[in-house]
């Protein structure tokens, strides 16, 4: 008789390296039929056969092998399979292209309320106890003491209660003398809401029966009256809103005129949005071609890319709301990526104007009940429209049409964290595999993606015209060292405050953009010198006016704000720069009748915050908005005809050649806000660098000569888009064994293609290692090797890096250094 053993290849939920690969288990009988590619299950693992989620990436059956050694899963934990086989393949090839772990990609695309954790219990075995033979320590009476007081407590709680290292030392002994008991139990952290509902069970034939057999008894009649225009009805909303007692419903349930059902409710994050219309446009000649084209393309399952590069306030959205239409008439299914989750509100209100339901949320600010709800709306079919913040191009739909990156050139797009992969490239991969079609749209399109149009691997489309024939707003230029000439000390030039003022006596509103959080943007000694730095990273302290406290931008660490310096005790201590805070306290102090608001991280941390802000602005209650970048992009006020723009320059300054094209494309996003209603748009930009090539064109609105300026510059260069990149970054407390770690890799990757012919091209490909950008963060210091690659060398380059950092890690690199991988990184810090 043949040996017959069905095998799942599982990934165990575990992000140690040298996990990260496939097991095998045996499938017992019983599960044969449910577990398969995708489920969730539930294995032990290790020595200690600790329980773990898994997830089956394969099954495959052994005939007559000896499977003695392995071991059977325990259980599945899900009915039905988490993931598709397209989100495994997708997973595959992220690890593939990104060179991170299978769990990192997985986690990705499943939402963290989701994930089970392994939870341990502890209690006392009493019979134990009382036998053991010797006098105990004080701290292990302490910890039993503590367990039996408690009964059954999570060993986490121990942790709180006593030191990590005591309590991991006592439980171990003891646990090993059976004198304690510790019970592993895996468990998500989100649980599905239930709501009781009551709803009538007799028939319309005894109805009337049934009402006269509780004559006496009023209130209950009433219930039954209310009861039969309904199917079924919260209790909580008959209790709270009709007044109907727990009293009243129990009596009609112990004569079974009534029962109680459990239903499931989920969390909806759109509850408190207000629904409003949003009328469907004619759309103008430019944006007809666009929509019909793009349609034909939906309708044909064609795998196209289209960049819609359209001057701010063209009407993109009104073509994304046009898109997303004709792609449900196709019975299928779209996501909206926007890039800041500031946007997210104004987009959903337009896109539940339009379509009213079916919408799902998916960004950063969700709880993470809310997340799983949304993805689990998703995957049932719920939803058919995903709009969202990075995360939502992993939506979990199943007949995907149609992807649209609004303003594609965002950095937000990268994410920071392993995987570091780019919407745009996971964009590429699922409409390449689920025939689907891809839109980019922006103004200021990416030097790489316009690149891909010039070279026709995307469709550019143009849109040369604002909607309802806007003009573009005037952009003003001044130059800042005049103003200090002239003896104006001022952050606002004579200019731009004049035109404030303007402003406000026509009822109008102005929007004022400075790219720095904060009050001052560093506190420095006037007698020494010496500045204020984080203790954990080697950054400069800001100083926040609202807590009065300094306040580093990287760990999060906060300090109070020194009176004397720490360095030589003098107090000529002096705040120095200029962040949204202080902008906010002088503009007040310069126009003290104006209603002034500020939108930036710090302002917009508290939940619904981003909402609040804009509804306010958008009702006209505020007259003037300070903002960072969160307002720069997207956001459509009528009402605004001015925007000044403090310093246009700062980001020149920045060792980063994409320095000139993030300034271009600032200036032209946030003076896109200007003038988008019936009123001509004026744009005041103060820069101490006015022969820029970068604010020259963004004050002449020239896209097309920008781009060409800067291609010519990286091409001759050799930076992309005609080269890649890649960064890998070493990160540990031990300065010199970090250092020594990253100068041994360099060694090998130059080692390597040495030995591969590229003798006279190292100083070409591998530049480093250097120390950080920001050198030490949170008490580690951090060096990187940046690898530039062209089309030919790219694959032996990340050949070599997964040999080295990832196959055979354990003979170059210690556990306790981090590395970290970016494959075209936007930011080398």
């Amino acid at each position: 008789m043949e040996n017959k053993k069905y095998i799942a290849e599982v990934i165990v939920n575990n992000s140690v390296n040298k996990l990260d690969k496939l097991f095998d288990y045996i499938i017992p009988p019983q599960f044969i039929n449910i577990i398969k590619e995708g489920t969730r299950v539930l294995v032990p693992f290790g020595k200690g056969n600790r329980q773990f989620e898994a997830y089956v990436f394969g099954v495959n059956i052994k005939l007559d092998e000896d499977t003695s050694k392995l071991k059977e899963v325990i259980r599945p934990i899900d009915e039905e399979p988490i993931l598709t086989i397209n989100q495994i393949h997708m997973i595959k090839w992220m690890k593939g292209k990104y060179l991170c772990k299978y769990i990192e990609a997985i986690q990705c695309l499943i939402p963290a309320g989701v994930v089970n954790k392994e939870k341990r219990f502890i209690y006392v075995n009493r019979e134990k106890l009382n036998n053991h033979k010797y006098e105990m320590t004080e701290i292990q009476k302490d910890i039993i003491n503590y367990v039996e007081e408690k009964g059954k407590i999570n060993v986490e709680s121990l942790y709180k209660r006593f030191s990590y290292n005591e309590v991991y030392r006592v439980i171990k002994q003891l646990e090993n003398e059976g004198i304690i008991i510790i019970e592993n139990k895996v468990d998500s952290r989100i649980d599905i809401i239930k709501e009781k509902y009551v709803r009538l069970v007799i028939s319309k034939d005894l109805y009337k029966e049934a009402l006269d057999s509780i004559k006496g008894a009023k209130r209950q009649q009433e219930l039954m009256e209310f009861l039969k225009e309904k199917v079924e009805v919260k209790i909580s909303e008959l209790v709270n809103s009709h007044g109907f007692g727990r009293t009243i419903i129990n009596g009609l349930l112990s004569r079974n005129i009534v029962e109680v059902i459990e239903k499931e409710s989920k969390r909806d994050p759109l509850l408190n949005l207000e629904l409003k219309p949003f009328p469907k446009l004619e759309p103008n000649d430019e944006q007809r071609v666009i929509i019909e084209e793009i349609t034909e393309a939906i309708n044909n399952n064609r795998v196209e890319t289209y960049l819609i590069h359209g001057v701010t306030g063209s009407g993109k959205t009104e073509i994304y709301l046009q898109l997303i239409e004709n792609t449900l008439n196709e019975g299928k299914q779209g996501i909206v990526l926007v890039p800041e989750i500031s946007l997210t509100p104004q987009t959903v209100e337009r896109f539940r104007g339009r379509f009213k339901e079916g919408i799902a949320l998916f960004h950063s600010g969700l709880s993470d009940g809310e997340r799983y709800d949304e993805w689990r709306r998703v995957a049932s079919g719920e939803a058919n429209i995903v709009i969202g913040a990075r995360s939502a191009i992993f939506a979990p739909f199943n007949n995907l049409g149609l992807i649209i990156i609004d303003e594609e050139h965002e950095h937000t797009y990268k994410s920071d964290l392993s995987p570091k992969y780019h919407v745009k490239e996971i964009a590429e991969y699922r409409s390449k595999h689920e025939q689907s079609v891809l839109v980019l749209g922006s103004a200021t399109p990416s030097i790489e993606s316009y690149f891909e149009g010039v070279e026709s691997i995307v469709k550019v489309r143009e849109l040369k015209n604002r909607a309802r024939n806007a003009k573009p707003p005037n952009i003003e230029v001044i130059d800042m060292r005049r103003e200090l000439e002239c003896g104006n000390k001022s952050i606002l030039s004579r200019r731009l405050h004049s035109e404030i003022e303007k402003n406000l006596e026509a009822k109008k509103q102005t929007i004022l953009f400075l790219n720095r959080r904060g009050y001052s943007t560093f506190v420095s000694c006037r007698s020494c010198g010496h500045v204020v730095k984080c203790k954990q990273c080697d950054i400069s302290l800001t100083f926040h006016m609202t807590s009065k406290e300094l306040q580093c931008h990287y760990c999060g660490d906060k300090y109070t704000a020194p009176r004397e310096c720490p360095e030589c005790s003098s107090k000529n201590i002096k705040y120095f720069g200029v962040g949204t805070q202080k902008l906010e306290m002088l503009i007040q102090s310069y126009f003290p009748k104006a209603v002034i608001s500020r939108m930036d991280l710090d302002a917009t941390s508290k939940k619904g915050a981003h909402n609040e802000i804009l509804e306010s602005f958008k009702s006209g209650e505020i007259d003037i908005m300070i903002g960072t970048q969160m307002i720069t992009k997207g956001l459509d006020f009528p009402n605004v005809t001015l925007v000044g723009i403090i310093t246009a320059d700062t980001m020149l300054n920045m060792p980063d050649f994409r320095a000139p094209e993030k300034v271009f494309q600032q200036v032209l996003q946030v003076s896109g806000r200007a003038g988008r209603g019936f009123d001509e748009g004026k744009v005041i930009l103060q820069t101490y660098n006015p022969e820029h090539y970068s604010i020259m064109l963004a004050a002449k609105q020239d896209y097309i000569s920008f781009f060409e300026k800067e291609v010519e510059l990286r091409k001759a260069f050799n930076y992309p888009p005609f080269s890649k990149l890649i960064n890998i970054t070493f990160t540990g407390e031990n300065e010199k064994e970090t250092y020594l770690a990253i100068s041994k890799i360099t060694d090998n990757i130059k080692y390597i293609l040495k030995s591969k012919g590229y003798t006279n091209e190292l100083d070409d490909i591998v530049f480093g290692p250097n120390e950080g950008m920001i050198y030490r963060v949170k008490n580690k210091y951090r060096f990187y090797v940046l690898l530039k690659s062209n089309k030919e060398n790219y694959t032996l380059l990340k050949a070599i890096i997964k040999y080295l950092l990832i196959d055979s890690r354990q003979k170059f690199v210690s556990d306790n250094i981090i590395t970290s991988i970016d494959m075209n990184p936007l930011f080398i810090v």
